[in-house]
């Protein structure tokens, strides 16, 4: 079976890769699976840039490898963006407060900031950007985007990230209290992962 190395080490994107991807002839692994220890920089100032900085270098470090001559790369770049705050965390959503920070003090810091902000102003999103290199190089980015509101309070024990504080209007619930069978259907990274899939369909 073909492989599919997916720019990742966070194992909760790569779960949620691997069940929307399901039934391709693809084994979608990590980085980590690969053995690749690749470090970007994330220089880009959009999510589309990051995402194909991160294919790139992984798919060239993976070309160093035989196995891997003739493998797919697949990255993500994706963020929470609050219209109140400007868009902020945004394109530096991981970086926020710092990479080591628990999300749990990141939701926190979000929610105080936003707590005497009117229901009518609290509109957010999640972002997705998936790149695509295939091996002969051509390279491939789709986008795509969750709505929703900034919760008063972290609410649900699924997902990840900023899941808790963002409320889905259409359930009445936090994204973090969504089931995943739910949720991957509706994300931001199910939405772009479904474009991705009908790339590598056709």
């Amino acid at each position: 079976m073909k492989k599919i190395i997916f720019a990742t080490g966070n194992m909760g994107k790569l779960r949620e890769v691997q069940q929307i991807m399901e039934g391709l002839p693809y084994e979608i692994i990590s980085m980590k699976e690969a053995g690749l220890a690749v470090d970007v920089e994330e220089t880009g100032l959009t999510y589309e840039e990051n995402a194909l900085l991160k294919a790139k270098a992984v798919a060239e470090k993976a070309r160093e490898h035989e196995e891997y001559a003739d493998v797919l790369v697949m990255a993500d770049d994706s963020g929470f963006e609050i219209d109140y705050l400007g868009k902020k965390p945004g394109i530096y959503s991981a970086r926020f407060m710092g990479e080591d920070t628990s999300y749990t003090i990141k939701n926190q810091a979000l929610l105080d900031e936003m707590k005497d902000v009117p229901e009518d102003k609290r509109s957010a999103r999640f972002v997705a950007a998936i790149s695509i290199v295939f091996p002969d190089g051509r390279c491939e980015v789709v986008r795509a985007t969750y709505e929703g509101t900034v919760a008063y309070e972290a609410k649900g024990i699924y997902g990840f990230g900023y899941d808790p504080i963002m409320i889905v209007p259409e359930y009445g619930c936090t994204s973090g209290e969504l089931l995943p069978e739910v949720k991957n259907k509706i994300s931001h990274r199910a939405k772009a992962l479904l474009k991705a899939r009908k790339l590598l369909e056709e």
